[in-house]
């Protein structure tokens, strides 16, 4: 006999999805469709269910983009279905080719309570599981017309320029919301069917079988076995009475079902997990919705499957769930109570770690985890991480500190240089914490548990030999529904069966405790995990970056001001607002928000919530301010909220004005201008390039001979794909160095420049303030370019071996050199507030106050000295997702800092982003608390959020150095407790302790320490 086994695997493919997925609901009989359409926003179920509906039927258009429609489909089962399951099948058009990203649905019943979500590859509705015959029903379907922005043109993943992500384009270029704007989708079936369970158990075995087989080698037994299996079992099938047939064929394919998996197979923790993107494609009220869906889905499944398990990672998803859809918030908490929904990930969202602040991780695990602890229950003690674009060195600290054991993530495995040698391994911080870690080696988060996913994750596992077992999270996500009941199917037949990896559905708790227990001598990574791809994230969208850096600064000021104050003058601490701006400014660090790579709708409504919350906290600080400045008259009190002292000013307190900032006056030389304090001789040429930035205390020059600092230059900015998200290396090859200057000269105590390229205009004034070794640059940017990157360059004259950037609490080295394809792969990094580089006994920083990208490289020059180059990424002008990324008007400061070492960087860059504040009065402010080592900075002030008026300080070691230092206390020390980041108690380790009115301390290097002081009653 001759073998063909590609007719078998045809015939197959044919049969599932022509003959047998259709007879799962071949009886049916259609429904009776009327709709309402939106005339704007979405609105309250309530008004959806009570609205005026007209006539509809299947094939008619519906939606707009955006828009929302309310469907309400009756009928009646019929008598002769007495006794049988009945599902209602709601197909409202879906696209076909992604799970999610297109229309979708929310089910409700006439009293207004959800049933479950319409999707894509999720269109049933269990109806009944016995049918009475004759019954009547009614239900509701609140479908979103949401566009498809990432397959808008003619093909898949094409990154075409569209407007549809933009809210004013598409609400109200038709001249009023609702109006003639063409629809998206097409009614495709609303039936009422029979559902087979036979037939459909006929085709889990039949897709499980099939896909088994595929993955097993051509030529081995279980392959071949497989195929005459299924051959046998399709030819049992009539295709003409599928139903009557469907048990013979589970017959013949029972056996090859039973085979046991080998003992030693691979072990599949699966989980049933959904991500949903907070934003991204579609706008944060979107995103309220599609929680509601997927929750209502997966409890559904609850129902009918006991062992189910499914991760929810987002406590800001759940907190929304709790405030706009508190029925399927209580399904959630119901189904937390019986262990299968599970809290999990303790952050208040998914934030982007590279961009984010170390007080703002801070508190995505505060709010994230006490929000588990106050509406579940739970402790969280995992860090869910899947989609994130690199990983920051100084989270396994911050894990710790907030009782987190385990970390998890899959993004690593987009590295489009490198693959990343483990999946399960310790993951050692700045500090030296480790975290026990995984990486799925599935290689996806939304896993359909499929043949080729399962064999996938055996093959690709990098630590085989050593443990046994990984974690695959499986569900459609973004508006996919999240796990359906075909992959709980597939979960079940693969629990044991020969030839494929065992599967368990379990919980991740219980997955990291084996694994730990199997492999607690893990290989360990050291330092950051850098993901080599989507470096423009680091960039795109200044206005979104630059509304963060600034809320996070700000709040820092609003807490500690209003902490003093409340200790000096007993005013009321602002704790409720402080909450909710705090949830506000989290939220947006959202790892599609904050990287900039949403679509227009959410980085515009980004931008106005900025607005909002510094308006709000300027007024917070402000009043606190004046509670402290004491009664008005001629004088100004100038407060300083930097961790330095500067002017006179101790760090974190006040003083009257002793003397007015100085700047030293540009003195006109050849075609351009000096700036000299005595410490640093800068000159500016005619171009308004910066040709000397001199040490003068160093008897050194800082540039590089011939070169020019502060050189803006020009690159074409159109990656291969993803393009608010990449930035790739070749855009290296072309560059246009901008040294045409429309204007030099002289203004407010500095040199401004004006430069125009293309459509649009630069403008930079350089100053130098007495007494500094900074050289500030403002600079306003009116941007109108496309697909191009702006950078400003500073060739610096010093060999450097490795750069230093500042990370959340700490600092992280990288070699300049490019030894190796890892180093290579680095060729856009990030850095918070200063970036340095040095020799030994002499360096330079560039500092910022909302620049996160740089890049750094290094040439030997022909005669013999070193030229490191550090440039900032200043701005993108990608055209997808948003077209109109970046455009308008920026404004934004960097500087050059000339002859210190990063720990005068750390300075630098504090005061950069916190300017001195001057208020009418004449009081001394004296500061809450006070550190006497300069390497000890101080992150947050504030009073304890239990509200007994404790007073909480975090501080870190900053300089990488171990340290001894005193922390003393502007009142009467009553106690100090060391806490976790929760504020709760730690164990006492013996390194800190009270000693007369203050706190002694031992830090080892970059090590983050919560205080809990008390003050002394009576």
């Amino acid at each position: 006999m001759h073998n063909d086994p590609t007719v078998t695997e045809q015939r197959l493919t044919r049969v599932l999805d022509q003959r047998l997925r259709p007879a799962v609901h071949a009886r049916c009989v259609p429904l009776t469709v009327e709709v309402w359409h939106v005339p704007g926003e979405p609105v309250p179920v309530a008004a959806g269910l009570a609205a005026d509906y007209g006539p509809a039927q299947v094939g008619d258009r519906w939606g707009p983009a955006w828009s929302t429609s309310w469907f309400r489909v009756s009928g009646r089962i019929p008598q002769d279905w007495a006794g049988l399951a009945v599902e209602a099948v709601l197909d409202l058009g879906f696209g076909t080719t992604e799970p999610g990203f297109s229309a979708e649905g929310l089910v409700y019943r006439p009293d207004g309570t959800a049933v479950k979500a319409l999707n894509p590859r999720n269109t049933h509705l269990p109806v009944t599981a016995a049918a009475a015959g004759g019954e009547q029903l009614t239900y509701f379907v609140e479908a979103a017309a949401n566009p498809v922005v990432m397959h808008s043109g003619p093909e898949q993943l094409n990154f075409f320029p569209t407007p549809l992500g933009d809210r004013a384009a598409w609400l109200h270029d038709a001249g009023a919301e609702g109006g003639d704007r063409d629809p998206l989708y097409r009614l495709r079936r609303m039936d009422l069917a029979v559902f087979d369970a036979g037939v459909f158990e006929l085709v889990q075995d039949l897709d499980v079988l099939g896909q088994l087989m595929h993955e097993l080698p051509e030529q081995g037994t279980r392959r071949w076995q497989l195929l005459r299996t299924i051959e046998r079992a399709l030819d049992v099938i009539d295709l003409q009475d599928v139903s009557g047939t469907a048990a013979g064929a589970r017959e013949v394919l029972a056996p090859a079902l039973a085979a046991p998996a080998s003992p030693a197979a691979h072990r599949i923790s699966a989980v049933g997990h959904s991500h949903i993107d907070s934003a991204w494609l579609w706008p944060l009220r979107e995103t309220v919705r599609k929680v509601a869906r997927t929750v209502s889905n997966v409890t559904q499944l609850m129902d009918d499957h006991p062992g189910f398990r499914f991760v929810m990672s987002q406590a800001q998803q759940l907190a929304w769930l709790k405030e706009h859809r508190p029925e399927v918030y209580a399904r959630a908490r119901e189904k937390a109570g019986t262990g299968q929904f599970l809290p999990t990930g303790s952050l208040w969202v998914e934030p982007d770690t590279n961009i984010t602040g170390g007080e703002s991780l801070v508190r995505q695990f505060v709010h994230g985890k006490r929000f588990y602890l106050e509406e579940f229950g739970v402790e969280t003690e995992e860090m869910w991480l899947p989609d994130t674009f690199g990983y920051n060195a100084a989270l396994p600290q911050l894990m710790k500190l907030a009782g987190v054991r385990w970390f998890l993530t899959q993004k690593i495995s987009w590295n489009t240089t490198n693959k990343f040698p483990h999946h399960t391994f310790w993951w050692e911080g700045i500090d030296g914490t480790r975290i026990f870690s995984h990486f799925p080696p599935v290689d996806t988060y939304n896993s359909e548990l499929s043949g080729a996913e399962v064999a996938h994750s055996e093959r690709n596992f990098q630590d085989k030999g050593r443990t046994d077992r990984s974690l695959v999270p499986f569900g459609y996500g973004d508006g996919g529904g999240g796990p359906t009941r075909e992959m709980i199917a597939r979960a079940d037949r693969l629990a044991d069966l020969e030839g494929s990896p065992r599967v368990a559905v379990e919980a991740p708790a219980e997955f990291f405790a084996k694994a730990l227990a199997d492999h607690p001598d893990a290989p360990v990574w050291v330092g950051e995990l850098y993901l080599e791809f989507h470096r423009g994230t680091l960039t795109s969208q200044l206005a979104t970056k630059q509304g963060n850096r600034r809320s996070e600064h700000l709040l820092r000021e609003a807490e500690l001001w209003c902490a003093t104050a409340a200790s000096r003058t007993g005013a009321a601490y602002p704790y409720e607002a402080l909450d909710r701006l705090w949830k506000t400014v989290l939220l947006h660090q959202f790892h599609d928000i904050l990287p900039g790579t949403s679509i227009a709708w959410v980085h515009r409504e980004a931008e106005q919530t900025y607005r909002e919350v510094a308006a709000e906290l300027e007024g917070l600080i402000a009043a606190a301010q004046r509670a402290l400045a004491g009664p008005r008259g001629e004088g100004e009190v100038v407060f300083n909220a930097a961790p330095h002292a500067r002017g006179g000013v101790p760090a974190l307190g006040a003083a009257p004005r002793t003397r007015a900032p100085g700047r030293t006056p540009p003195v006109a030389e050849g075609d351009g201008f000096v700036l000299d304090n005595g410490l640093v001789r800068v000159v500016v040429d005619g171009r308004g390039l910066v040709t000397s930035a001199y040490d003068v205390t160093a008897d050194r020059e800082a540039l590089a001979p011939g070169a020019a600092g502060n050189l803006l230059q020009l690159h074409q900015d159109f990656p291969n794909q993803w393009d608010a998200w990449d930035i790739d290396a070749f855009y290296r090859n072309t560059v246009r160095d901008l040294t045409e200057a429309d204007e030099v000269g002289v203004v407010d105590g500095g040199v401004r420049v004006v430069r125009t390229v293309g459509a649009s205009r630069i403008e930079q004034t350089l100053t130098l303030d007495q007494g500094a070794r900074r050289l500030d640059v403002d600079t306003v940017v009116d941007w109108h370019e496309r697909e191009k990157l702006l950078k400003a360059a500073f060739p610096l004259d010093v060999r450097a071996a490795h750069s230093t950037a500042e990370i959340p609490f700490g600092q992280v080295e990288r070699p300049t050199h490019t030894n190796t394809s890892w180093d290579a792969a680095k060729f856009e990094v990030c850095a918070h507030r200063f970036l340095h580089v040095g020799e030994p006994g002499w360096g330079a920083a560039l500092v910022n106050d909302s620049t996160y990208g740089h890049d750094i490289t290094r040439d030997v020059r022909p005669d013999g000295g070193t030229t490191t180059t550090v440039r900032l990424s200043l701005l993108r002008a990608a055209r997808f997702p948003d077209p109109e990324a970046d455009q308008g008007v920026h404004r934004l400061r960097y500087a050059l800092v000339v002859g210190v070492e990063p720990a005068e960087a750390v300075r630098e860059g504090y005061h950069l982003n916190l300017p001195e504040r001057t208020v009418p009065g004449s009081a001394v402010v004296e500061p809450l608390v006070a550190v006497d080592q300069d390497g000890v900075v101080v992150s947050a002030v504030k009073l304890a959020d239990d509200r007994s008026g404790d007073v909480v300080v975090r501080l870190y070691e900053a300089h990488g150095r171990r340290v001894r230092a005193t922390l003393t206390p502007g009142f009467a020390l009553g106690g100090a407790v060391v806490t976790d980041l929760l504020e709760r108690p730690l164990p006492d380790e013996g390194d800190h302790e009270v000693a007369g009115s203050g706190v002694r301390l031992a830090l080892r290097p970059f090590q983050i320490l919560t205080l809990r002081l008390s003050a002394r009653r009576g």
